[in-house]
């Protein structure tokens, strides 16, 4: 079997393991509840929540693949799923993009699915919700590839979730300041795009996207030895 049809075959298996483990719902029922709490807890006045909406949903967002990540490589970790991935006969690193990218489309795409509504909720305009996904889609392989680093340094470790936030939370800074930023100016010109920061954030997902499964191959070689 070529190294593509096995990568193939372990997306699969992961975005199917995905899919019938239950870890969607409990993701979309924060997104939920967050932006459902949001307004009654910044009071009626709509031009507040429209100032406050593009932090808002980056922080949302944020935290969304936060929940997702606390278990991506520890459950492996605990029934002997890392051993199987290292003894595959294809590179870690391909085997770990392939289980990034199911998670991605498992989780991800439906968080981004929501988002349209739930800026609604937070009275952004219905002419704007196009440059709001095109910015939160240039930013999420970042989000995801800089979490799953740190969930892979936390392999092995008691209460990981609390370590991987600590790990990762420096690194996604320039995501959120760049992410929020360029939503904001798209706000406040409906109908425009913020093309430099939309640019940034691109090259921030490209840079981790190449940097990243390297960088997680390693800390899953050293969390099992």
């Amino acid at each position: 079997m070529s190294d593509w049809r096995i990568l193939q075959a372990l997306f699969a298996r992961e975005l199917r393991l995905v899919l019938r483990g239950g870890h969607l719902m409990p993701v979309l029922a924060f997104v939920f509840i967050c932006v459902m709490l949001m307004p009654f807890g910044l009071g009626p006045e709509l031009s507040l929540l429209q100032r406050l909406a593009p932090g808002l949903l980056w922080v949302i967002m944020l935290m969304a693949v936060l929940l997702s990540l606390d278990r991506m490589f520890q459950a492996d970790f605990e029934d002997g799923g890392l051993d199987q991935l290292m003894l595959l006969p294809v590179a870690l690193e391909g085997a770990v993009m392939a289980k990034l990218c199911a998670h991605f489309v498992g989780i991800l795409f439906p968080v981004l699915a929501t988002m349209p509504l739930a800026g609604l909720l937070l009275n952004i305009r219905p002419d704007t919700v196009a440059p709001m996904l095109a910015t939160l889609l240039a930013g999420a392989p970042a989000l995801v590839m800089l979490g799953a680093i740190g969930a892979a340094l936390a392999v092995g470790v008691r209460r990981a979730g609390l370590l991987t936030v600590l790990i990762v939370t420096p690194l996604y800074v320039p995501v959120i300041v760049f992410g929020a930023g360029a939503l904001a100016r798209s706000l406040a010109a409906p109908g425009t795009l913020d093309v430099a920061a939309l640019g940034v954030l691109a090259l921030i997902s490209a840079a981790s996207i190449f940097l990243a499964p390297p960088a997680i191959a390693a800390a899953l070689r050293a969390g099992l030895r």
